[in-house]
């Protein structure tokens, strides 16, 4: 599996790869590769898009246009600093987006490009290509969500490692690996432990090259970026071990959940699928998971005969730990979950990849290299497609938050204000109010502590399906919409109100 590499005082060790050949640098091909993946997302995903859920607690941390939402025991706050300065300097959704296709492809770039030194450039461009021409890959590209950047991550930690274990075990490779895992650590925690842990043990454990400061630096790395949440878990949850059951809790239930099945229906379109009790609407859109380990057994079998099946091997051990918890612990499925894994097993695929075109040519067989271009173009088609279903059903889910958003600041409810109930969150964002909850996940205050905020500020209560809360009906001037219903509070009583103030 490995090659060697003698050196003159001590005895040949173990490398992961052998050096590949010079020749034209990959850089122009994987330009191209960033710059069609960015035009993807500013063509069919940036245009008329508007926040999601989980994005206005994100960029609420840090924006201006509307306080800071409630932000639960699982999330972490790497987004938030990631678009800290676009969101402080302006409150504009497609400034966002914009800048956000235009970092995830650079960073595509730069993150294979760590990789020059071990893979030839048909595979590095393949697995660059392989990864962006997901649909999760490209609607997550300009959002202000931290799963693509796990990925990306993960990807820059596994290179910095493999150009270690391959003999370079030198500062830079320390430092970027360590950093790598940070990065993904400080967005996702969970993330950067099931990245860290095959990555370490591999520095640990493999024969004849021991590499206990990269195991450091790998570690170091975990504990930096988990330390914004540590420190958070003490203040207000009671330690990291009290966090970590509140987040079970709210994720409902870390244990035993086989959600294969869940993830499989969810690449139809699914952004989210909980429960995942729905029909497999579409499976043409899961074909390419039934193709992918075959792809990756394939594509370690000719990296090994290349002399780069040590350095599949990692990729795809990696990749698999990063998708553990998401098809195994967790009773959910989200395709964005499962980025990190596509983006490391991307590597093997692509090795397999070009072992069938180069089989092909040497046999003279342009029907069989045409087959699988046309396979590859039929896989990318079924990816656009999904990806368009997937921004119309995003942008009619902003439209509706953004139309009841403007229905309440018509109503008087306007900055500064509460907004509690469903939907709360994001349409709170949306009305440049404050959203506080009376109940589930994200409680933070009592029915008549609501209720005393509206002496103050104007506070609306949502309600689909024509369902009022009891404990906030008394006194509330309820107003139709075609979302459901809106309780708007009782205000200050003529004793309390300025204006009764002034008079006296």
């Amino acid at each position: 599996m490995y090659g060697t590499r003698p050196t003159p005082m001590a005895r040949p060790v173990p490398v992961l790869v052998r050096p590949i050949r010079r020749g034209t640098g990959p850089l122009p091909w994987l330009a191209a590769v960033g710059g069609l993946f960015a035009v993807v997302q500013l063509v069919c995903v940036v245009p008329g898009s508007g926040l999601a859920w989980d994005e206005t607690v994100y960029v609420s941390q840090v924006g201006g246009s509307a306080p800071a939402a409630f932000f639960s025991a699982p999330r972490a706050r790497g987004i938030s600093y990631l678009v800290a300065p676009v969101a402080a300097f302006t409150a504009s959704t497609t400034a966002l987006r914009i800048c956000l296709a235009l970092l995830s492809a650079l960073t595509l770039v730069a993150v294979l490009w760590i990789w020059r030194r071990l893979l030839p450039t048909p595979v590095l461009v393949g697995a660059g290509a392989l990864f962006a021409g997901l649909w999760p890959t490209l609607f997550y590209g300009p959002a202000a969500m931290p799963n693509l950047w796990c990925a990306l991550g993960s990807l820059a930690a596994t290179g910095w490692t493999g150009r270690a274990l391959r003999g370079a075990a030198g500062p830079a490779e320390r430092a970027g690996a360590g950093a790598a895992v940070a990065f993904v650590a400080l967005m996702r925690p969970a993330d950067g432990f099931w990245l860290a842990l095959p990555l370490a043990l591999a520095a640990l454990l493999l024969t004849g090259r021991r590499l206990p400061g990269l195991c450091a630096a790998l570690v170091g790395g975990l504990v930096a970026g988990c330390a914004p949440w540590t420190a958070e878990a003490y203040a207000h949850y009671g330690g990291p071990v009290a966090r970590l059951h509140r987040a079970g809790e709210i994720q409902g239930g870390l244990g035993w959940n086989i959600a294969v099945d869940d993830h499989l229906r969810a690449l139809a379109g699914r952004t989210l699928c909980r429960p995942c009790d729905i029909g497999w609407e579409n499976p043409a859109t899961a074909l390419w998971w039934a193709a992918l380990p075959v792809l990756v057994a394939g594509g370690i079998v000719a990296a090994r005969r290349a002399g780069r099946g040590g350095l599949a091997l990692l990729a795809t051990v990696t990749g698999l730990s990063t998708a553990v918890p998401y098809l195994f612990l967790v009773e959910y499925a989200a395709p964005r979950f499962l980025l990190p894994a596509y983006a490391l097993l991307a590597v093997p695929a692509a090795e397999h990849l070009r072992h069938l075109f180069a089989r092909a040519h040497r046999a003279r067989r342009p029907s069989a290299a045409a087959g699988l271009a046309l396979a590859l173009a039929v896989h990318l088609g079924i990816q656009l497609s999904v990806l368009s279903h997937v921004t119309g059903t995003s942008r009619a889910t902003g439209a509706r938050f953004a139309a009841v958003a403007g229905a309440l600041n018509g109503m008087g409810v306007r900055p500064p204000c509460v907004v509690s109930g469903e939907d709360a969150v994001p349409i709170a964002y949306y009305a440049g109010c404050a959203s506080r909850q009376t109940e589930g996940h994200d409680a933070s205050i009592t029915p008549e502590a609501l209720r005393g905020l509206a002496r103050h500020v104007p506070v609306a209560v949502l309600a689909s399906d024509g369902t009022v809360p009891a404990a906030l009906t008394r006194g509330a001037r309820v107003v139709s919409l075609p979302t459901g219903r809106v309780l708007l509070l009782p205000g200050p009583t003529p004793e309390e109100s300025p204006d009764a103030e002034k008079a006296g």
